[in-house]
């Protein structure tokens, strides 16, 4: 499959699997042709004679616009803050542009603004250059905000990158997975849960430094804020990236048990929810109880837990294949959201890495990229 000039955009282009990587791979990259922005990273690597940087940019469109545990304020921050942090650059500066609709209430742009100005505080970022523009009603859903980061690397820092993955590496994770989907599911169509979830929405470059202190250099390999698409989907992309085989454990995996009624009440699947507090870590198995120590000691860690190893990549025979193992019925036949939006998983990409869940109740299953519309406007 491939992006055809004559398609029309769908929610499942802005969902950051199978179709996001299309339209960024056959459209923008046919004309955005510079090296950092090919390397698809959270952060563009810019070399400079003085230091080196990392440049980010970010739109949110989130619906609705004040959930549980934050805010579109605090998600446009908070977002740009950790595609900084997670390539291991300290984060100082972001723009900020506002697109507004005609008759958007001027208390609620305050609320919106003090919440952006209050979590750059948090995360010792300036907001320092930004822009606002209006458009008629209904050309718009109230507010729009773009931003961009700016962050710089300590000596003897290097970007955390997916080629320096090993076999034998850990993988970690600061806590539970799932939250922020299914707060704003919950808030979007007016759901009450029994036990109200909260978005797990913080800035994580404290944590973060954190974990670099504390290991020496090297040895934390690469990490990944698993937004849109999930933890599942981030897996994915490192191990394509790496071209090795990254395992979960099920059992390892973090997940409120309000999480999980949630989701299996809407036909949901944990592992492809959005969070916007989480980092995924690839760590040497000999300084990983290290770095989940140092994730502990820290506000938004203590939850930190090894969730899976890397290994070389064994090839897979293809969806039902002894080598494959089991298939999670769920996954596999798909699943509809609220708002009725297809969403389908990715054919496996055998001999190109491979993400791999091993199951509780024993064998293991491919995860598979999101190919579909899971959530659409979670962030």
């Amino acid at each position: 499959m491939s992006v055809d000039i004559n398609d029309r955009i769908t929610l499942a282009h802005g969902d950051g699997g199978l179709k996001s990587r299309e339209l960024v791979s056959d459209l923008f990259l046919k004309y955005f042709t510079g090296e950092p922005l090919r390397a698809l990273t959270d952060s563009a690597i810019l070399a400079q004679a003085e230091a080196t940087i990392a440049f980010t940019t970010d739109a949110f469109v989130i619906s609705p616009l004040f959930f549980p545990g934050g805010d579109i304020g605090k998600l446009s921050v908070t977002g740009t803050v950790n595609d900084l942090a997670v390539m291991g650059a300290t984060p100082r500066y972001i723009s900020a542009s506002f697109i507004l609709e005609e008759g958007f209430p001027v208390s609620d742009l305050k609320r919106i603004v003090a919440s952006m100005a209050k979590t750059a505080g948090e995360a010792g970022v300036e907001v320092v250059t930004g822009d606002t523009k209006v458009v008629r009603k209904g050309e718009a859903d109230g507010i729009f905000i773009v931003t961009s980061g700016l962050g710089f690397f300590r000596k003897g820092r290097t970007p955390l990158m997916p080629s320096l993955i090993r076999p034998g590496d850990l993988v970690l994770i600061n806590g539970y997975v799932g939250d922020h989907g299914v707060a704003v599911l919950s808030s979007r169509e007016g759901i009450t849960l029994t036990t109200p979830v909260s978005s797990d929405c913080m800035p994580l470059s404290d944590l973060i430094e954190s974990v670099l202190e504390t290991c020496p250099s090297g040895s934390v390999r690469c990490m990944r804020d698993p937004t849109r698409g999930g933890l599942a989907t981030v897996v994915n992309e490192l191990a394509e990236a790496s071209n090795l085989e990254i395992v979960l454990d099920e059992q390892s995996i973090p997940i409120r048990e309000e999480v999980r009624a949630a989701c299996d009440i809407f036909g949901l699947d944990p592992l492809y929810l959005a969070n916007e507090g989480k980092v995924v870590a690839v760590v040497d198995s000999k300084w990983a109880e290290a770095a989940v120590g140092a994730m502990r000691s820290i506000p938004g860690g203590e939850e930190a837990r090894i969730i899976g190893e890397v290994r070389e990549c064994t090839g897979c025979g293809g969806p039902g294949s002894e080598r494959c193992g089991r298939t999670d019925e769920r996954s596999e036949k798909g699943r509809t959201d609220l708002n009725r939006n297809e969403t389908a998983l990715a054919p496996a990409r055998p001999g190109k890495g491979r993400a791999l869940l091993r199951l509780a109740i024993g064998g293991t299953r491919i995860l598979r990229t999101l190919s579909g519309s899971e959530l659409p406007r979670i962030c």
